[in-house]
């Protein structure tokens, strides 16, 4: 795969990234991106093939919205998801985070419009930055993936990448998903509900999602996860990695 695929908004050194990282003591990697870009496969196999640790910011707003939901509340309204927020915050676990619940697609729906409210967001800020500067396993680095981590969460983060692709394939990913599940599902009713999304991703005032501007832009359209996990690793090794920093698990 051509490294043109990947646009740098920004350039930063080498130098520059090595100190910040003797400075922060773990490696930190943003992934950034819109719904069904295929950020979080290439977070989560990131990390796996680095040894670092994981987390789905993304899995935070899914179990205030699930929370708000079986609490009979309306997503939109804070007075509704204050409680739910407070129990998550209360009970957050891995188990809490991987429970296949919270992919369905109304939760999906729900957790859009909670990340739209300030507070949800404040809320859960912390919680994502100690993932960042302590990750679990005391390991040597984490990858966090969401919409806001390279702009709002960890804006030092030594690596940036923004993970996009055309609505219209993004759809049709979200579409396969989904069709075995819904089987009156359309893919033209999977992608207004994209395109809806972003518009209210993109133009919330707490935390859009937008590229940092120091991110690398990485577009998945036409390229398979594997060629974009390749590539992305191979940047984090040239940048901060030697022999003994890369996990056994590599071989």
């Amino acid at each position: 795969m051509s490294v043109t695929t990947f646009k740098k908004a920004q350039a930063v050194s080498q130098s520059e990234n090595k100190a910040q990282k003797q400075t922060q003591g773990k490696i930190v990697i943003a992934v950034d991106g819109p719904s069904a870009s295929g950020k979080g496969t290439l977070a989560r196999k990131m990390a796996e093939r680095l040894g670092y640790a994981y987390l789905d910011t993304g899995a935070l707003y899914r179990a205030v919205a699930l929370a708000t939901l079986e609490l009979g509340g309306d997503p939109a309204k804070f007075k509704d998801v204050e409680p739910a927020l407070e129990i998550v915050k209360n009970n957050l676990t891995p188990e809490l985070l991987e429970n296949e619940a919270l992919r369905s697609y109304e939760v999906s729906e729900a957790a859009s419009r909670i990340a739209a409210l300030p507070q949800v967001r404040i809320g859960l800020l912390e919680y994502q930055r100690d993932f960042a500067r302590n990750p679990p396993g005391d390991v040597g680095g984490a990858v966090l993936d969401g919409r806001d981590i390279g702009t709002i969460v960890c804006p030092d983060a030594d690596v940036k990448f923004f993970v996009t692709a055309s609505a219209e394939e993004r759809s049709r990913r979200r579409f396969e998903e989904l069709k075995n599940s819904r089987p009156n599902l359309t893919q033209e009713k999977v992608l207004e509900d994209i395109q809806q999304r972003d518009q209210r991703d993109s133009n919330r005032k707490a935390a859009p999602s937008i590229a940092a501007a120091d991110a690398c832009i990485i577009d998945t359209t036409k390229l398979t996860s594997d060629e974009v996990l390749e590539e992305v690793v191979n940047l984090v090794r040239s940048r901060f990695l030697t022999e003994s920093d890369i996990s056994p698990s590599e071989g």
